[in-house]
């Protein structure tokens, strides 16, 4: 990425220490505990073949749009229910409210999704190269709706797309897109002649813990209102999505073992008062390493979501300006190791800096290699994009820094670039 924010410098196939480009339709997680993803192809009837893969287990994170990216395929939501491959492909399931039918057997998770399902919409889209499904959330009872960028993009562009979202209630309205947000992946729509919705409760996500309950909603596979739980297992996780370090969408993630699937994106994980925690935008997947054997597709346990105060901040720019804003340190890094050849990361090495940026105000160099950001170690060059977009443009942070040999602090005022 050449957009002027902090990120990870782009390096030649097997330039190490750092990030190697995965495998054609494939990704790995690299050291340093950060995920790196890409896109799979969508689910569909039937669903394609993935790309053959070699080599140790590898972990990647699948994005979460349902539906058919190829002209002429299925349409939006539709699944293959079946468990051996045969039988009928039912359209997407209707839409169906959650009621608490017996309050004294209700459970945690009976009465966050009771609360939070009426804020959660299925978002279709229709575009030129074939059509998709995801998820949405309700921010204003006048039908602002934010969702995923890929969702609204068909992981491409908004040229020519047609969307409709239906509401937990069964009512479709047609809906235009107000701004999107690759960054972040995220963007809002508009419904057309919405009134009387019902808008989500955000909560704090600084003041997740791991360990929570966590309740994610959405319409996975094209199934509206769906509930699954589980918990928050990670907070402050650097996740990478994109199959290349062009297209790479750095989020500073909640991780969740509640499981959500492809058209879980865009979607509500909630607390257990029924409270926006995250927005769902990826899940991991495995390829076993054997050959002619194809990843893994679908919930593993190992789900992704946005902090729901990055979703609100850059949904909240998005509907003033039709744009958002960003943290930007104003450098490129790579991930810096030990050894030669070491796949440990130890912290993320300034390959150059911006002139007039922030990092160069605050006398970073070239060489120097950041080890934490506040209270917060870093270990790889996503980690340190990660903890950057974490913050709002104008933040002032305190970066560990290792410099010949000496380990200091440098405090910096973080700039601000448009997405």
């Amino acid at each position: 990425m050449t957009d002027g924010q902090q990120h990870p410098a782009q390096q030649p196939t097997g330039a190490t220490p750092g990030w190697t480009p995965p495998p054609a339709g494939g990704s790995w997680h690299p050291s340093g505990g950060t995920a790196t993803a890409t896109v799979p192809p969508p689910l569909v009837p039937p669903v394609p073949p993935a790309p053959r893969r070699t080599g140790r287990l590898r972990l990647g994170v699948a994005g979460l749009l349902a539906g058919a990216l190829i002209g002429g395929g299925a349409g939006a939501g539709v699944v293959a229910l079946t468990a051996d491959g045969g039988g009928a492909a039912p359209t997407a399931a209707t839409a169906q409210s959650v009621v608490v039918k017996d309050p004294e057997t209700a459970t945690a998770v009976t009465a966050a999704a009771a609360t939070a399902a009426p804020s959660v919409v299925t978002v279709y889209v229709t575009g030129g190269s074939g059509s998709g499904s995801g998820s949405g959330v309700v921010l204003s009872a006048d039908g602002y709706v934010l969702t995923n960028n890929h969702v609204v993009t068909l992981d491409g562009s908004t040229d020519g797309a047609t969307i409709q979202v239906r509401t937990s209630d069964g009512t479709l309205y047609d809906a235009t897109v107000v701004g999107t947000d690759p960054t972040s992946d995220l963007a809002v729509v508009k419904l057309q002649g919405a009134d009387g919705l019902t808008p989500a409760t955000f909560a704090d996500s600084d003041d997740v813990q791991v360990g929570d309950l966590a309740v994610a909603i959405g319409a996975p596979l094209g199934l509206s209102d769906t509930v699954t739980d589980g918990i928050i297992s990670a907070t402050n996780r650097a996740v990478a999505t994109g199959s290349t370090r062009d297209d790479a969408t750095v989020i500073d993630a909640l991780q969740t073992d509640a499981a959500i699937n492809p058209g879980n994106s865009g979607g509500a994980l909630v607390n257990a008062a029924g409270e926006v925690v995250g927005i769902n935008t990826a899940i991991a997947s495995v390829a076993s390493g054997a050959p002619g054997q194809d990843t893994q597709s679908g919930n593993i346990g190992v789900g992704f979501a946005i902090p729901s105060n990055t979703a609100q901040r850059i949904a909240q720019e998005i509907v003033a300006t039709g744009s958002a804003t960003h943290a930007v340190l104003g450098v490129q890094a790579q991930t810096a190791a030990g050894d030669t050849g070491s796949e440990v990361g130890t912290g993320a090495q300034i390959v150059r800096v911006d002139p007039g940026g922030a990092a160069a105000d605050a006398g970073l160099q070239a060489g120097d290699v950041v080890t934490a950001v506040g209270d917060r170690a870093v270990t790889t060059s996503t980690e340190l994009t990660a903890a950057v977009r974490d913050a709002a443009p104008g933040d002032r942070v305190t970066l560990t820094v290792q410099r010949d040999g000496r380990t200091t602090t440098v405090e910096v005022t973080l700039g601000s670039s448009g997405s």
